[in-house]
């Protein structure tokens, strides 16, 4: 699904955020992508996007090389992933279940399939009692589902968070962590940065380490005595 081939990335500024960093994230995958702010976890996910370019190496998503993507095959890439933010990202002056259709609509989504596609991800969720509430009308674990059903109603293959619960208490950290769980249970490859450590202990999932641009621990290779 997601292949990362001596990555390297400088930007414009002259910053190398990524020097020779490579991994395999096969099909059926939950990932943690951890290290300190600045360690290049939000560069890999930006590289994923399509959203820059690596300056060197090659990265390839569900069959895209990301270094040769034209102008017309992103939107297609971008299709087969889900995307959720720290910050949530959803538009005030829109409804949960508005903010859901606006992915569907901006893909082209036939208006009479919109209603119930939105209302059968905001149940997959738990916020099917509040599709018609503001975000300011939601408490921060709600705003973060919102996001998470935006990010999952084209069915993508691929779901990244970026920090998903940073802004979150313990509570409602335990919650959205547990989605994301059931979300990679029915399929879906999950690559979650996080800074929280203590999420990252508590499974055996894999996890990418981080240090200086520098992938530096991939807990695959202590299971299989070689990278994954």
């Amino acid at each position: 699904m997601i292949k990362f081939l001596d990555v390297s990335k400088t930007y414009a500024n002259g910053a190398q955020a990524l020097r020779g960093v490579s991994f395999h994230i096969p099909r059926g995958q939950f990932v943690f992508l951890t290290g300190h702010s600045g360690a290049g976890k939000s560069s890999i996910l930006s590289l994923i996007t399509g959203d820059y370019r690596p300056s060197g190496g090659d990265v390839r998503v569900s069959g895209y090389s990301i270094a040769s993507l034209s102008s017309r095959d992103l939107p297609k890439l971008r299709r087969r992933l889900g995307v959720v933010f720290q910050d949530f990202r959803l538009l005030e002056q829109r409804t949960a279940e508005e903010n859901v259709a606006f992915a569907l609509e901006v893909t082209g989504t036939r208006s009479a399939a919109i209603p119930n596609k939105v209302m059968k991800v905001l149940t997959r969720v738990g916020l099917a009692g509040k599709a018609r509430a503001l975000p300011r009308e939601l408490s921060g674990g709600e705003q973060q589902r919102v996001a998470i059903a935006r990010a999952l109603v084209n069915d993508p293959p691929v779901l990244l968070a970026d920090e998903p619960t940073g802004n979150l208490d313990e509570r409602a950290t335990r919650g959205v962590f547990q989605l994301l769980q059931e979300i990679h249970a029915g399929g879906t490859v999950v690559v979650m940065a996080t800074h929280n450590l203590e999420l990252v202990r508590r499974t055996a999932y894999r996890t990418l380490e981080l240090r200086g641009g520098e992938l530096v621990y991939d807990s695959a290779e202590d299971t299989a005595g070689a990278p994954a």
